[in-house]
């Protein structure tokens, strides 16, 4: 009896030493990613594309829905670093070509995203991690936005601030604080608006909704 006990406890044992080693396989060495977004990410190098998510397929728009999480800024970190570089990969795509991406959009619910800043000389791309904007101006703009999730549409918002005051973090571990305008801002609220699962259209369809009720209103003055 006590040889049986022995040999089941032996058994259980081992069967708990497979699973753990399973488990850090699947999420091999404390990853900050999932196991499928670990898949996702490393399919390929920096230099090769990801596919972009469409909200015209309903496991796609599900998850860019979903509030991404924070990211842990480590500049050694291979995965990061391969994942910072095949966005920018896809975005600068001749089938994408669009003026920024987040990481939702390729399938990573992860607080990084590329930007375009027409405010700087040459237009260039820069990333963006766990940005937050801390303060938007009252002055709004009027400005066309097309999305890389949503194929087929431009519309134009008049609800974007004209000036936002952002922080957030550089592939480097630095932080950065700055005041963004005009178009370049209005990027940053694209994406940064892709990280808290907001599309473009939630704006455009508040938008309306406020029109009508002012037209209402003012229906009701007459």
């Amino acid at each position: 009896m006590i040889r049986l006990l022995l040999t089941t406890i032996l058994i259980l044992s081992c069967l708990s030493c497979t699973s753990t080693k399973k488990d850090l396989q699947n999420n091999k060495k404390g990853s900050q990613f999932t196991q499928s977004e670990q898949l996702l990410i490393g399919a390929n190098n920096g230099a090769t594309p990801m596919r972009v998510f469409k909200i015209t397929n309903a496991s796609d728009s599900l998850l860019l829905r979903t509030p991404s999480q924070q990211v842990i800024v480590d500049p050694n970190d291979p995965e990061l670093k391969n994942l910072i570089a095949r966005m920018y990969a896809t975005v600068r795509d001749s089938l994408s070509l669009g003026a920024g991406i987040a990481a939702p959009q390729v399938g990573i619910l992860k607080n990084i995203a590329w930007v375009q800043r027409f405010d700087k000389e040459g237009f260039p791309f820069e990333v963006i991690i766990n940005p937050v904007i801390k303060q938007y101006s009252k002055k709004k703009q009027d400005c066309p936005e097309g999305c890389l999730s949503i194929p087929g549409r431009r519309d134009t918002l008049s609800s974007r601030a004209y000036a936002i005051l952002v922080e957030y973090d550089k592939p480097d571990a630095t932080h950065k604080i700055e005041m963004v305008e005009d178009f370049t801002a209005v990027v940053f609220q694209h994406e940064i608006d892709h990280l808290n699962g907001i599309l473009y259209l939630d704006h455009l369809k508040q938008e309306i909704k406020d029109a009508q009720g002012l037209k209402t209103l003012d229906n009701l003055k007459n």
